[in-house]
């Protein structure tokens, strides 16, 4: 039930003032490690929403209830990939997903951020939402402990393609944590088929940015 008290919360400034003289480049210190992330004008999936600002500092803030480390965590939608950084610093094996047009930003970024860890290395693979998820994630190789999602929701035509695909990829012992900013009535009617399929919990809210962060995981009978 959402009848839960979210913690509110406030996104943090935890980007740092930029030195660059390039416009498309955030800098952000999570968990110890500062991250730039390269940003692409061109594409929806390059720039960084409040969405993944707010799952990157939940994570951050709680390591003991959500403990990544080891865990394998599949971040749907992964835009820019500083969620994908932010879980792999935390020792995830992490493997980060998006549109073909949106990959090689997201490579970058996440080879750039996490090539000198020591750290499980990352994933980068293409996933379109409801397409080939069997023949690309076969279920009996392909399980994950934490699915990740950050303003995957806004006004687009697949949002049905998008539930069907976290179904498909939660399964019992799967915790799927959606952060978004909440906008359009399509959102709370994307929230309502989503606590219709999950046990479905608010985590935190931080209302100045309208984020809302959920916590979902499968009906067992």
């Amino acid at each position: 039930s959402l009848t839960d008290s979210p913690v509110i919360l406030k996104i943090l400034q935890n980007w740092v003032p930029r030195v660059s003289h390039y416009f498309d480049k955030e800098h952000y210190t999570y968990v110890g490690h500062q991250i730039v992330i390269q940003e692409s004008i061109e594409h929806f999936g390059a720039v960084v929403w409040p969405g993944a600002l707010a799952l990157s500092q939940y994570l951050e803030s709680n390591q003991e209830q959500f403990n990544l480390k080891d865990k394998k965590v599949l971040e749907i939608g992964a835009g820019t990939g500083l969620v994908s950084i932010v879980a792999c610093i935390l020792g995830a094996y992490v493997t980060a997903t998006d549109l073909p047009e949106v990959l090689e930003n997201l490579s970058y970024n996440i080879s750039r951020n996490t090539q000198n860890m020591n750290m499980h290395k990352p994933e980068v693979r293409k996933l379109v939402w409801g397409e080939c998820l069997n023949e690309d994630f076969p279920v009996s190789s392909y399980h994950y402990d934490f699915i990740l999602a950050t303003d995957v929701v806004y006004h687009h035509g697949v949002l049905d393609p998008l539930l069907a695909t976290m179904v498909y990829f939660c399964k019992p012992g799967t915790v799927l944590l959606w952060a978004n900013k909440f906008r359009f009535s399509t959102d709370y009617e994307f929230l309502e088929k989503l606590c219709n399929i999950f046990n479905t919990t608010i985590l935190a809210e931080f209302p100045e940015s309208n984020v809302k962060l959920f916590k979902a995981t499968v009906r067992e009978n």
